[in-house]
């Protein structure tokens, strides 16, 4: 009976050290990656230029709860989705 409680723990090992490289190369880095991401788009305010995820350079005219209201380099003011914010520029 030990040898087969043995043999079972020898063949879930390697599935045990694979989950652990998975997620320590895979599943972490990308939850500390969106954490980042939420914490830049929480601090953006008034003024702060970004970069959408179509490519513009915008200006945040006013922060809403779920959009900001942004202008373009004509002046046109438009709405952009706060999960379409690619970075901000620092200046």
């Amino acid at each position: 009976m030990e040898g087969q409680s043995a043999d079972i723990l020898s063949s879930l090992l390697p599935l045990v050290a694979l989950f652990a490289i998975f997620y320590f190369l895979i599943i972490r880095p990308q939850q500390k990656q969106a954490k980042a991401h939420k914490d830049m788009i929480a601090g953006l305010k008034k003024g702060d230029k970004i970069v959408t995820n179509g490519g513009l350079i915008v200006e945040v005219v006013k922060v809403e709860e779920t959009y900001f209201l942004i202008k373009n380099s004509d002046n046109s003011e438009m709405k952009l989705a706060k999960e379409f914010v690619a970075k901000a520029l620092a200046e």
